[in-house]
């Protein structure tokens, strides 16, 4: 989202092609393409799936509309980055310590819980292909892959091995919506804002699911990795940042496209979670042939272990900035960048811990930790950059200040303003969920 004053380039190089600084702007899909392909993830596409099965072609608009918005969020913070030259986090820090406080549990009770969520569900239909294996071992297995990958790649080699796993999610969950045959028509009215009966759960759950959490606050960080780092570079950023998110929900409506063609009109009723997609597979297995329902398998990886890596990248860029800014070591030290001591650190954290996960019961205590944080943590996102991307606050740390020139315009003030109060609704909803089993009187 922009405005008449978000569009300035002070250096008069923005359209430039071929130069050093710029690359032509058909080679510019990158950092954006990561931060989708890291977001939507299985939960994601279930949540579409599901919505498609129970209300058809109804909800196609919270679709496009969450794709806008995150949109919306990632070039805020793309946007603070270049212009600042500085990392979100050392944005949140200038707002006080109350940001530490909050991110720093955060970060690590949501390494662990993520860590074992995101090696089950690369791993599952990998076993739902090959019933022998074991998932719990097939999953520690995943998580280690995952693991050498980051720990041993440049920036470089994982911005083209997600690019390959985007193409396979973009052959097979568009594939998958293609082949259902969907009547236009249908599908252009899901484009008129309605709200049936019972639907505001899986409305906000859509409008808030499409595309990640944290990690859309890792794109500044791949930004700097990508060798995008001053405003020079801030037209590239959103060009690169709105190509991403429309794939994003092209991948989206596609999926409530499958959910409305193949369950709603049949009427079958889907399981909870990744099984879900599994029991998806074997509906397109039955209606297309075996084949189908093995390629969508494949999707269903690569969306799971697109997730995998990226997180693993891009959470690990932001937990070394943190620590790096805590020990007051220099914007940008070696330490805190991709193969850095620091990011190595969050990496293991990521990967190991999460396997006793997998091997015992989760703990109640970290999952409602995890429930409860994770809720609070795209508000907190969509609040910090509409105070981060306006006007000059009094006693700013050095620097972190957005020049004039990059500062919010109405218009993505009004962006702003609209995914904060959302995700003020979703993390509520979420919240009700996560505590009614201990509160009883939230469960009606």
């Amino acid at each position: 989202m922009t405005s008449s004053g978000d569009t300035t380039d002070p250096t008069g190089t923005a359209g430039a092609a071929g130069t050093a600084d710029h690359p032509p702007r058909w080679k510019v899909i990158g950092p954006g393409l990561v931060v989708a392909a890291t977001g939507v993830g299985a939960a994601d596409l279930v949540a579409t799936l599901v919505a498609g099965a129970k209300f058809g072609y109804t909800l196609l608009w919270v679709a496009v509309l969450g794709a806008v918005l995150k949109v919306v969020l990632v070039e805020g913070a793309g946007r603070y980055s270049l212009a600042t030259q500085r990392t979100i986090f050392e944005g949140w820090r200038s707002l006080g310590r109350w940001t530490t406080w909050y991110f720093a549990p955060y970060i690590l009770v949501w390494g662990v819980v993520y860590g074992a969520t995101a090696m089950s569900s690369t791993a599952l239909p990998v076993v739902a292909l090959l019933p022998d294996l074991p998932l719990r071992w097939t999953a520690v297995a995943f998580g280690l892959v995952g693991l050498v990958l980051v720990w041993f790649g440049s920036y470089g080699v994982f911005e083209k091995i997600t690019a390959a796993l985007v193409g396979v999610m973009f052959v097979t969950v568009v594939g998958a919506a293609v082949l259902t045959l969907p009547n236009l028509g249908e599908v252009l009215g899901g484009l008129r804002p309605a709200l049936p009966d019972d639907s505001l759960v899986n409305v906000l759950g859509i409008a808030g699911g499409v595309g990640g959490t944290i990690t859309l606050a890792a794109y500044g960080y791949w930004l700097r990795e990508k060798g995008w780092h001053t405003p020079r570079f801030m037209r590239v950023m959103r060009i690169d940042n709105g190509v991403a998110y429309a794939v994003t929900g092209v991948f989206v409506v596609s999926m409530l496209i499958v959910g409305a063609e193949l369950l709603y009109s049949a009427g079958i009723a889907m399981e909870t979670g990744d099984q879900a997609l599994v029991q998806l597979s074997d509906v397109l297995a039955d209606r297309y042939g075996e084949v189908f329902g093995t390629v969508f398998l494949v999707g269903f990886w690569a969306s799971s272990f697109s997730s995998l890596i990226g997180v693993w990248s891009g959470v690990s860029l932001m937990f070394a900035d943190f620590v790096g800014n805590l020990r007051d070591l220099p914007s940008g030290h070696p330490e805190t960048r991709t193969g850095g001591r620091l990011f190595k650190a969050y990496l293991l954290w990521l990967t190991f811990p999460p396997m006793l996960l997998l091997l015992l019961d989760e703990p109640v205590g970290l999952i409602l930790a995890y429930g409860v944080l994770g809720a609070l943590f795209m508000p907190f996102l969509a609040i910090t950059l509409l105070v981060l991307l306006n006007k000059r606050r009094p006693g700013a740390l050095p620097h972190s200040d957005v020049p004039p020139e990059w500062r919010n315009g109405w218009l993505s003030n009004t962006g702003l303003a609209v995914c904060a109060v959302l995700f003020l609704l979703l993390g509520a909803n979420e919240l009700r969920e996560v505590l009614a089993p201990y509160v009883p009187f939230l469960e009606g």
